[in-house]
């Protein structure tokens, strides 16, 4: 099997076993008012990719975790994920109608239950770390980090609207996508290390790793948002530019933005390959910038 192929057969693996954890974790129906999990579950478990969980899993067997106190937390980045894509989507937003190949759930279910469903993704991905990590001590930081991600992600969102229509300094565009996209990321695979118990110095370089490869990512997903078709990437494509939306070609240029990734993913397989066992992690960070969708 080629590298790549691998790659992809690992990818497979790792999604299906968050698949069927993300089954087991979702919020209980309510009978009384059943439509809230219908559209819960409709967003959670459509296609994607499950970058997040795969990394948290990846970097907590680094550092030699137990996988099955590692992916509730893992699940609940995912949840947090999905939780943004739901609100992303609605028209007081990006105003999108098909995510991971489907209609968005605002289009299928409605604005207020995808409102509500979105609320109750980001509330039920909290309590589930706190009610299945046992030792509180560590279901507290797990908790903290989670809400770092989450905060950060917001913050970002909030920036990038606001600037939205206007000429933002390059920084900025950094400091934008440094929040938006690779907090979660960076937080979900410092997730990983902190739910295996790891030392100070593995996770002072994991969260190196983890913010390359999130800003690496968000610079690949705007390259393909230029390059690709809505069918490759299961949500409209070229709606970016045509939004006036801050990205990382229309600021620095497709050229120099793959370049950028480029270095980013490599300065993170840099960080992955420092660790016993980081190939996994490695490979990770070159599939982030080589992916087509």
């Amino acid at each position: 099997m080629s590298a790549s192929g691998e790659v992809e057969a690992y990818l497979a693996s790792e999604r299906a076993l968050v698949d069927a954890a993300l089954r087991e974790f979702l919020p209980p129906p309510e009978p009384e008012v059943p439509w809230l999990r219908e559209a819960i579950e409709y967003s959670l478990l459509a296609p994607g990719k499950r970058l997040r969980p795969i990394l948290a899993l990846a970097s907590a067997r680094v550092c030699g975790g137990d996988l099955a106190e590692v992916l509730p937390v893992a699940c609940a980045f995912e949840m947090i994920h999905t939780f943004s894509l739901v609100h992303d989507d609605l028209p007081a937003m990006d105003d999108d109608d098909l995510r991971r190949g489907r209609p968005t759930c605002h289009v299928q279910f409605g604005e207020p239950f995808a409102i509500l469903a979105g609320d109750g993704l980001a509330a039920w991905a909290f309590r589930l770390v706190a009610e299945r990590t046992p030792d509180p001590a560590l279901a507290s930081g797990l908790v903290c980090e989670l809400a770092a991600g989450t905060m950060d992600m917001i913050l970002g969102q909030v920036a990038d609207m606001k600037w939205q229509g206007r000429e933002v300094p390059r920084d900025t565009v950094r400091g934008i996508h440094r929040r938006k996209t690779a907090a979660l990321l960076r937080g979900a695979v410092r997730a990983g290390a902190i739910a295996a118990r790891a030392g100070e110095g593995a996770l002072e370089r994991l969260t190196a790793y983890g913010e390359a490869i999130g800003l690496a990512f968000q610079i690949a997903d705007d390259l393909l948002d230029v390059g690709a078709t809505s069918e490759e990437l299961g949500k409209g494509a070229g709606k970016d530019a045509a939004k006036g939306k801050i990205t990382y070609p229309g600021t620095f240029g497709i050229e120099e933005s793959r370049r950028m990734a480029r270095e980013l993913a490599d300065r993170a397989v840099e960080a992955a390959l420092s660790l016993p066992g980081g190939t996994r992690l490695a490979d990770l960070a070159r599939y982030v910038v080589e992916r087509k969708r």
